[in-house]
């Protein structure tokens, strides 16, 4: 009876693993300038969501770095303009800009860097988005957040 109880024990335990929502994503960068996906979706179950940013490139970050910057889509371009001046050491962000929402440092090959974000801080409503403020490369490294 008892190994009957813990068998069965042990099978919820193993399905509700199977449901629970994956709270994190793994998304590479390259040396041509492109991100591992264009879509990152975040259950609405998960409290906090991280991403974890790789470089799977050979170029250092100063030559060819990424980071990955969440926002709403609308403030994308914006924040990478305005970050243009805070150089590599500030991760091309501006100092306390309160429309990006999460990011990573800036990396190069072989590297790797994580955010974590607030899923509280999502609206179902709102479009959201994810972007390298790397000068020049939003243009090609840009996809999209949903709250799913």
């Amino acid at each position: 009876m008892f190994a009957k109880f813990v068998a069965v024990s042990l099978l919820t335990i193993a399905s509700a693993q199977v449901m629970a929502a994956e709270c994190k994503v793994t998304v590479d960068s390259t040396d041509q300038m492109s991100f591992s996906t264009k879509a990152i979706e975040i259950d609405k179950s998960c409290k906090t969501f991280t991403v974890e940013l790789t470089h799977s490139g050979n170029l250092p970050k100063n030559v060819m770095g990424h980071n990955l910057v969440i926002s709403k889509e609308a403030d994308m371009q914006p924040i990478a303009t305005d970050g243009l001046g805070a150089g590599i050491d500030k991760d091309y962000l501006k100092e306390g800009d309160a429309r990006v929402l999460a990011h990573t440092k800036v990396i190069g090959a072989k590297e790797t860097s994580s955010l974590t974000l607030d899923v509280s801080k999502l609206s179902a409503d709102e479009k959201y988005g994810f972007f390298c403020s790397f000068p020049g490369h939003i243009s090609m490294m840009k996809g999209s957040v949903t709250l799913k």
